[in-house]
């Protein structure tokens, strides 16, 4: 995308171009990685048997986990070699840019590669006989896990997808919102995110705030079992108050998860009841994924109230960012993520970074992995938390039950 815009301090015309238009296709990487394990696993073993190369069959199984090779290797090491991205569009193309359905389209593309890798990987999982392949009998277990896996990647990634769909307005959009959610069975995430999460960001009250303190593991069940219990209530809430029942084919919990039944009805009809140990892996690990993402969002961060009583609105001050391009161009600018609670329903294209914001030391593909690791992720972040509040803790949003602990370790240091 070329476009003219007036530069004001010199008031002279210049040309912006949207660098990233052409690698938003690169977000298809991981719908179409399991078709491009079979091929590598293909490939791997005809090598071993036309040149001899006895050893090559025995690496080719590692390919069935080039989902967590992609987003615990392959991801970090590109986001440290290119770095930040920097680019923001100028104020004059955003309404163009906002406009552009090709942006729009690359999000659409994701849907049938996604529900065409399940396939594929239901097949692989239940099949006796993968002579085509060059693999002796069906998958071993090993294998099997890292398949699992690797759609599971592709669920996560899936579910950051629908979530760029589902804020829209577009009546089509935030159908394929719910069933981009239906492989994870995380349909719920399309109520409770919308209205809940983006009313109560960086609060106490919301489950999907991670807390100064609090580690990922503990966080994780907070935040799944607490997401669930607001989207029933929020969507109990709406039907009541349009005088309808709760279970009712409009409740958006309902027909979301509906899609999720319908989904691995049929994959189980066709087959068998197999797949349904590959249906809950990669389900758990695919909606962890995304719980991890929401623990380093805004991990510590808090609104302050006002005289009111009431809290502040949200700014760019209450979001971690990373503007490393390759994550960015994988999650559709996920990362810039202060304007996107700032602005919700702003496409991706058009999100912009701001240099206000609070900022990680990595991209998102690095810092899911520190998540795991509670000491690693307070030594990296606990003092980024304090510094971005000058050491008040009073200003921080701390885990309950953690505040003395915290005092004693920070408070001389704050004082």
């Amino acid at each position: 995308m070329a476009n003219p815009t007036i530069d004001r301090s010199t008031a002279e015309v210049v040309e912006w171009r949207d660098k990233k238009r052409y690698l938003w296709l690169l977000g298809l990487v991981p719908p179409t990685a399991v078709f491009m394990a079979t091929g590598l696993v293909a490939l791997f073993n005809w090598a071993s048997d036309a040149l001899g190369w006895s050893w090559v069959s025995t690496v080719s199984p590692v390919w069935w986990w080039i989902g967590p090779l992609l987003l615990y290797v392959l991801l970090p090491i590109l986001d440290i070699f290119f770095g930040p991205d920097g680019q923001n569009p100028p104020d004059e193309l955003m309404e163009q840019l906002e406009n552009d359905k090709y942006y729009r389209y690359c999000t659409y593309a994701y849907i049938p590669f996604q529900l065409a890798s399940v396939v594929l990987a239901c097949y692989l999982w239940t099949a006796d006989d993968l002579s085509w392949l060059g693999v002796d009998g069906g998958l071993g277990l090993v294998s099997k896990i890292g398949l699992a896996l690797s759609i599971g990647v592709m669920g996560g990634i899936g579910i950051n997808t629908a979530h760029e769909m589902g804020h829209k307005k577009v009546s089509l959009e935030r159908w394929l919102s719910k069933v981009t959610l239906a492989q994870t069975c995380y349909g719920h995430f399309y109520i409770e995110h919308n209205r809940g999460h983006h009313v109560r960001v960086a609060t106490p009250e919301d489950p999907a705030t991670s807390r100064f303190g609090e580690s990922f593991w503990r966080f994780l069940p907070r935040s799944v079992f607490g997401s669930l219990k607001s989207a029933w209530e929020l969507e109990a809430t709406r039907l009541k108050r349009l005088g309808r029942p709760v279970l009712h084919p409009s409740n958006d919990v309902l027909n979301a998860w509906a899609m999720s039944i319908v989904l691995w009805g049929v994959l189980t009809a066709i087959f068998g009841w197999q797949i349904l140990p590959f249906a809950a892996l990669q389900a758990v690990y695919g909606f962890s994924l995304l719980e991890s993402v929401n623990f380093l969002e805004h991990y510590g961060l808090l609104r302050q109230k006002n005289e009111r009583g009431r809290y502040e609105r949200c700014t760019p001050e209450h979001s971690w960012n990373s503007d490393h391009i390759c994550t960015n161009i994988f999650l559709y600018h996920l990362q810039r993520h202060s304007d996107h609670h700032a602005n919700p329903t702003r496409r991706y294209q058009t999100l912009r970074s701001f240099d206000g914001a609070p900022n990680l030391p990595s991209g998102y593909a690095s810092m899911i992995a520190l998540t795991y690791f509670p000491p690693v992720w307070r030594g990296v972040m606990d003092h980024r938390v304090l510094e971005h509040y000058d050491g008040d803790l009073s200003k921080i949003n701390i885990q309950p039950g953690k505040e003395r602990r915290v005092q004693a370790r920070y408070g001389k240091a704050s004082a």
